[in-house]
Formats: structure tokens, C-alpha cells, sequence
């Protein structure tokens, strides 16, 4: 997913025993109930599958539907979802849908989730329709929705129905044999493109309701759904409350739940750690920066905590249209500026790699500090006192101080303050650049930057298949959404272009390593900060998986005493 944007969200978990009244499932109080938190105030932006692009919005739709694939969050391999199986005869995929998957959702009034029926009363299963359907919404124009381009871009038709050259979705390569096999002309065949098709934006989706309820179909009561739990409430600004949903049958790959429910509260992040040590929160995966020291001096917490592997990369994008940001110099004089290597020592403190480029290495194809060292960018006090002095005489001043106001703006979060605060210091003393730090609570900074980014901008991007292309191209080609620089570069999209035509891995690294320079050094459009890593406390009761990817899964979660 994905920004953090898919991907920038911060979680806290905890599980508790309680009693809840009207739940699926046992109703007394050995009830298993998972709470967790989502850190800051502020709504989750969009349930939408469609619409969604953050990590917060898409944590609930991958609990709440199946797409055609799925990837294991531990190994992060491709397995099944709603189809059982799948072929390709050369650029033509056909996947076969396990059938009697029932549409659900939750009747507050029942108090349980029930059953939806079609006029007839029949049960209403999903159907190859009903993925045509969700595909059709997420590539419609008026959809709006910004990952509909990593749909169409490999899917024959699709960008000319997406862009709106074509009229009519029926160009779009894609249709049901019968109400349990799909065929989908792909634009190449390619090892990650069953991953795409099994993305949330490319989910099932159930016509009748989207069409009854209009912008309300989201809404607790009205969402339709299918997998492992159903939402059964969402109180704007306050929390979401998913509930296990009894009619989903598991599989090898997608169990039944074993937990009841599970709830996000919007906390502020200064109740996080005070919380979990409490009792009140049995789990938190993203822990406060400021507490790091004394959690791994603590005998007992130390134990508790975990630091795994995660595909996610952190950094800072440049708007290259805003001045004085429209300097290349100013911007390579600022990124040379970032002592990575102390933030992860000093602030961070989580084992995070400092990033000499955007995508994280382990991903198919892209490169890795040992086969690429040199490249990509990196702090270098001299050469960012070069760089200013070639921004400064490029704009005709002498000093910093007669750039207009520079604003560095983040999500509203203690991480990525304290982040900040260390490079506007960093700014500050190797270059005497003074920058203004600003913040915004998450959805209304995702329509900020969307609509029109601030000169420096804080985002994250997190693995949506692993592979480079997700990366390089998904997010720094020009045409793609969620290149919010105003940067753009032919040669950039040629390299990218050409690496995912080719078959093998390292032709294909060598040109992205070869892109990642010009993103990172020659154009500066961005300013990699680092790979993150995945830190976690939980209290020993709790049995769950620790997911490489930005989701969790939380049917294959359990409570012990």
C-alpha cells in the first residue's frame, strides 16, 4: 500500500477480554476483543476500496475484503484470495473464484451481521460481476480514485478508459466467462502482475448497494462485505469496530478469526506508551521515539519489544514549482544536509537503515547497498555548502536569509516532529538555511498534498508487491498520482520503462539504480531519510504474526490468559 501515505499511518494495539452485547459470535465474557488505536486524532479518510490510498483506510478494507490474491503478511509470497487458483496463456490471466463467498454486513438493529439477499431472497454471493464492477468504479474518471493507474497501466484498455480517450468500459480488457471465471488481458505478462490484481482498488465490489446508498455506502450499517470481519461501527473522529463475520468459511491461506472484534480508537500518540504500561494496551506497533532509551535499558519491556524487517521507506519530496524550492542546487544542498546515520542513532532509535535512495533494498530488483554503494545521496557537510553556494548564485543573493519563508510540513505526529526538529537543526547549522515547521492532522494533510504540496513535505511509501517497479515507477513517473514534486523527467521514465520489460534482475536493477540517481541527486525532486524497520512492543497473552507489509491480519490473531 500505498502511501504512509500508504503509509505513514502509526498504530497501537491492545487486546482485552471484555463482554460485549450483540457480537458474533459466543456471547459471554470469554468474548476475545482486539483494540486497537490509530495514533493522532483525526478520521480515517476513506473505507472506499476504490478510494482509499493510506494505510489506515486500507488496513480496514483488507480485513473486510479478498482480492483475486493475496500476500502473506510474514513471508510477503503470493497466495490465493477469492480465487482458488489462476493461468496465464500469454498475456491472458484466468482466475477461478471460489464460489459461495456470501456478501455480509452488519444490522445494528439485529445486532449481528447478517446475510445480504438479492430481490428474491436468494443469497448473494461474489461473483466475477462484481469484480468487473469494483474495477469499473476504481477506472472511471469521475471515480477520482489515484491508484486506478496502477490498474490500468496493466490492464489492456484500461488507461484509455481511465484517462477518459475512451467512452465506454467495455475496451477494458476484462470480462466473466461465467459467474466464477475471469479472464483479464494483461498489457505483459510478469511475475508481480496476479499481485496488482489483487490489490484492494481491484476488490469486488456490490453494485446494488453503491448505487442504493450513494456516498453514504461506506457507512456503518450499509458497507457490504465478504472477508473476515464485518464493520459493524464507525463514530467519526472516535474509533471503527470491525466484528468477526461468521458467514466467512476460511481457507488455508485466510482463516476464520479466532478473535471477536477488533476496535481503533483515534488516540492522541502521548497516550500510546502510558497506556500499554497500564495494562490498558496490550499491544503497540509504533512505539514513541522519545521512550526508546528506557524501553530497551528495561529488564521487562526490552522483552516485550520487537524490531522486525519492513519494506516501508521514509523521506522527505520536494514541490520543485514552489520557490525557492525550484532550484535544483537549493534542493541537493538541503538533502547533502541530512545526517541520516544520527537520526537513526539519536532519534529514531529503531534499527532504521539510513536511505542513499527511495526503494527499499530486498525488493525484487532494486538495488542494495552492497551492489550499489555508491549510489544516491548522502550527508556530506561540504558538498551541501557547495550546492548553496551554486543555489545562491543561480538566484542572484548573497544569503538564505533573502529566500522567502522555507515551510517543512509532516503529519501531526511526536515522530515525525521530533524528525523534523532534528533536520531544521541540521538546516540550520551546516547551511543557515532557517526553515518553518509545520503540521496538519492526516486526512486534511493528504488533500494538502495531493492538491498542492507545501515546498517540503513529509511522506512514506510502503511495498504494494515487492518489487522495485512499485516503487520507481508507481510513485516517481510522472504520470503517477502520487508524484506530488511537480517533477518530472523523460529520461527518468525511459530507464523505469525499459527496467520492466526485461527478464532479468540485475539489467533491471542496474537501470533502477541508474533512476534512483537521477531522483535522489541529479533532479533532487526527493530527499530519502530511511528504510524503516518494523518496532513493536506486545505483552506475552498475545498470539499474533508480525507482518512485513503495512497490514496486519488479524483473523490469525489470538488472546491467551
Amino acid at each position: 500500500m500505498n502511501q504512509v501515505l500508504r503509509k505513514s499511518t502509526l498504530w497501537i494495539l491492545t487486546v482485552t477480554l471484555l463482554a460485549l452485547v450483540g457480537a458474533v459470535g459466543a456471547q459471554d465474557d470469554g468474548m476475545k476483543t482486539v483494540t486497537t488505536a490509530f495514533l493522532g486524532p483525526g478520521d480515517v479518510p476513506s473505507i472506499d476500496p476504490s478510494i482509499g490510498t493510506d494505510t489506515s483506510s486500507i488496513q480496514i478494507v483488507l480485513n473486510t475484503y479478498i482480492g483475486l490474491t493475496t500476500q502473506n503478511e510474514v513471508t510477503a509470497e503470493l497466495e490465493p484470495g477469492i480465487a482458488h487458483s489462476w493461468e496465464v496463456d500469454g498475456t491472458t490471466y484466468t482466475f477461478h473464484l471460489t464460489e459461495g463467498i456470501q456478501w455480509v454486513r452488519y444490522d445494528p438493529e439485529a445486532g449481528e451481521v447478517v446475510a445480504i439477499t438479492d430481490a428474491d431472497g436468494n443469497a448473494r454471493t461474489v461473483t466475477a460481476h462484481d469484480v468487473i464492477f469494483g474495477w469499473s468504479r476504481t477506472l472511471d474518471p469521475e471515480t477520482g480514485s489515484d491508484y486506478a493507474y496502477v490498474l490500468a497501466d496493466w490492464v489492456v484498455g484500461a488507461n484509455e478508459y481511465n484517462s477518459g480517450e475512451a467512452d465506454s468500459f467495455d475496451v477494458v480488457g476484462i470480462r466473466a466467462i461465467d459467474d466464477h471465471t475471469l479472464e483479464i488481458d494483461a498489457v505483459a505478462a510478469n511475475a508481480f502482475v496476479p499481485s496488482i490484481f489483487g490489490m484492494w482498488m481491484a476488490m469486488p465490489q456490490l453494485q446494488e448497494v453503491v448505487e442504493m446508498y450513494g456516498d453514504e455506502w461506506t457507512e456503518a450499517g450499509n458497507y457490504p462485505s465478504f472477508g473476515p470481519f464485518a464493520l459493524k461501527e464507525w463514530l467519526h473522529d472516535e474509533s471503527i469496530t470491525l466484528t468477526a463475520n461468521p458467514f466467512w468459511a476460511g481457507n488455508e491461506w485466510i482463516p476464520q478469526p479466532v478473535i471477536d472484534s477488533v476496535t481503533w480508537l483515534m488516540l492522541p500518540s502521548t497516550a500510546q506508551l502510558d497506556a500499554y504500561e497500564a495494562g490498558d494496551l496490550d499491544v503497540v506497533t509504533s512505539v514513541p521515539l522519545d521512550a526508546m532509551d528506557r524501553i530497551q535499558a528495561d529488564p521487562v519491556l526490552s522483552e516485550e519489544l520487537n524490531i522486525g524487517y519492513d519494506t516501508c521507506s521514509y523521506y522527505y519530496g520536494f514541490n520543485t514549482a514552489k520557490e525557492p524550492l525550484d532550484n535544483v542546487h537549493l534542493r541537493r544542498a538541503l538533502s547533502f544536509a541530512i545526517d541520516r546515520q544520527s537520526i537513526v542513532d539519536n532519534v529514531t532509535k529503531g534499527g532504521q537503515i539510513p536511505a542513499q535512495w527511495f526503494a527499499r533494498p530486498g525488493l525484487a530488483a532494486a538495488p542494495t547497498l552492497e551492489s550499489h554503494p555508491d549510489t544516491g545521496i548522502w550527508f556530506d557537510a561540504e558538498e551541501a555548502q557547495a550546492e548553496l553556494a551554486l543555489a545562491l548564485e543561480a538566484d542572484g543573493i548573497s544569503d538564505p536569509s533573502e529566500w522567502e519563508q522555507i515551510t517543512l510540513m509532516h503529519n501531526t505526529s511526536e515522530g515525525h516532529a521530533k524528525i523534523a526538529q532534528a533536520i531544521q537543526q541540521m538546516w540550520s547549522e551546516t547551511l543557515g538555511i532557517n526553515v518553518e515547521i509545520a503540521n496538519q492532522e492526516w486526512a486534511t494533510y493528504l488533500a494538502t498534498v495531493r492538491e498542492d504540496a507545501p515546498q517540503i513535505y513529509r511522506l512514506g511509501w510502503c511495498a504494494d508487491y515487492l518489487d522495485a517497479h512499485n516503487y520507481n515507477s508507481d510513485v516517481w513517473r510522472s504520470t503517477s498520482s502520487f508524484n506530488n514534486t511537480n517533477w518530472a523527467s523523460e529520461e527518468y521514465d525511459n530507464l523505469v520503462d525499459t527496467a520492466v520489460t526485461l527478464s532479468d534482475t540485475e539489467e533491471r536493477r542496474e537501470l533502477y539504480a541508474q533512476a534512483e540517481n537521477i531522483l535522489v541527486y541529479h533532479d533532487a525532486a526527493i530527499s530519502p531519510i530511511y528504510w524503516y524497520t518494523n518496532v513493536q512492543m506486545t505483552k506475552p497473552n498475545i498470539s499474533r504474526t508480525f507482518s512485513v507489509l503495512f497490514q496486519d491480519r488479524y483473523e490469525k490473531w489470538d488472546v491467551g490468559q
